[in-house]
């Protein structure tokens, strides 16, 4: 039997193979090395100082100290003192009219002339039937002086002398009659003139010329209301009736526009109504203007400022420093490090776009107006720039 000498003879291995584990064992240490050395430099990396926090662009303004008005404001309406609606008094043809529309007119200024020819027959005919009376009466004064000397002559009896007496007496009535009727032509012929009452700017006219108007006509001619002085009527809330009677004598009103955008006027308050409105829970005042510029005009619509009280020596800061949280009002605080501070303040009034401080911020002191969104206690700032506030209109 033959022996495989191949098979019991072992076999080793070339060279080449001989090499390879010794290959593959230094790459993966040199991979181990290098992922060691990313490993500790990332390590190393991240163990340094986070940079700071970048800072907040933010608007300051420092708090003032000052005075500031309080004021009621209320929504008002321009009204004439006095509304004229010129009506005609007697019958007639309008024959002339003396005015143009949206004239500033004078007291006793002939408007409009009505025909006054019928009105001056009357008058002539009340003159004639006086005097053809007076006329009458003077010759019953002169019968009655000769009966009573008759009667005390005992020649007529003592009714001839009351009869002419009493003829007199309704002589005399007829003239005083006669009296009326001559002052009621004169009145009427008056009345044929129609003139303005008031001072005043008239308006569009109604009635043209050539028409024929009648005394009970409801419509009237024109309408004339005077421009200056002139009134404001506005509204305040019930609740402020004892500030607005304790703001002493004739304080100060000022009116603006729709939008508070311009002051139209500076007046006093000339009265105050004597209940409130239940409906509105409002109360009604009153205040005049001298109105000499013409900047208010009737029936316009304006914003009243009534001023009843001055808080003097306080702390002024803007409105828009403010804000609003859980615990209250509070501001944000630049301190000299230039981070903030959150301050809750208590709020003493606010009027337009200015506050006024009772606790919590000194004069002097820095506030953040813009950029507040972004903030929190501690927050690193940068300034932007830097005002004070307005004060109130």
């Amino acid at each position: 039997m033959e022996t495989n000498e191949n098979f019991l003879t072992p076999t080793l291995p070339a060279a080449g193979e001989r090499r390879a584990p010794w290959i593959g064992w230094l790459v993966g240490s040199i991979a181990a090395v290098l992922l060691l050395v990313i490993i500790v430099r990332l390590t190393s990396g991240g163990a340094k100082a986070a940079p700071p926090p970048k800072a907040v662009q933010v608007t300051t303004v420092l708090a003032q100290k000052g005075d500031m008005p309080v004021n009621l404001s209320g929504l008002g309406t321009v009204v004439p003192t006095d509304a004229v609606t010129l009506r005609t008094r007697v019958d007639g043809q309008i024959v002339k009219i003396s005015f143009k529309e949206g004239q500033m007119v004078r007291k006793g200024d002939l408007l409009v002339q009505i025909d006054p020819r019928p009105y001056q027959v009357q008058l002539l005919q009340a003159e004639g039937q006086i005097a053809k009376d007076q006329s009458v009466l003077r010759n019953a004064r002169m019968d009655l002086d000769r009966i009573r000397s008759l009667y005390n002559q005992k020649i007529v009896s003592q009714q001839q002398l009351d009869t002419q007496s009493a003829l007199v007496d309704q002589y005399e009535a007829a003239v005083k009659a006669d009296s009326a009727a001559v002052e009621s032509a004169k009145l009427n012929l008056t009345y044929s003139r129609i003139t303005a009452p008031i001072s005043g700017r008239v308006g569009l006219r109604l009635v043209d010329q050539g028409n024929m108007v009648k005394a009970s006509d409801t419509n009237g001619l024109v309408t004339l209301t005077p421009v200056a002085p002139i009134n404001v009527l506005f509204t305040v809330p019930a609740d402020a009736i004892q500030s607005v009677m304790a703001s002493g004598k004739a304080p100060a009103v000022e009116v603006y526009d729709r939008d508070m955008d311009r002051k139209l006027a500076k007046g006093t308050l000339l009265a105050v109504d004597n209940q409130v409105d239940t409906a509105t829970g409002t109360l009604r005042i009153k205040a005049q203007f001298d109105n000499k510029d013409g900047a208010l005009f009737p029936n316009q619509f304006v914003n009243a400022r009534l001023l009843v009280d001055t808080l003097r020596g306080v702390v002024l800061v803007p409105s828009a420093t403010l804000q609003r949280g859980p615990a209250g009002s509070f501001v944000y605080v630049v301190k000299g490090d230039s981070t903030v501070e959150m301050r809750p303040v208590e709020v003493l009034a606010t009027e337009g776009d200015v506050t006024a401080i009772k606790k919590g911020v000194a004069a002097g002191e820095k506030l953040v107006v813009t950029g507040l969104d972004k903030l929190r206690p501690g927050s690193k700032v940068a300034e932007e720039g830097q005002g004070a506030p307005k004060a109130a209109k």
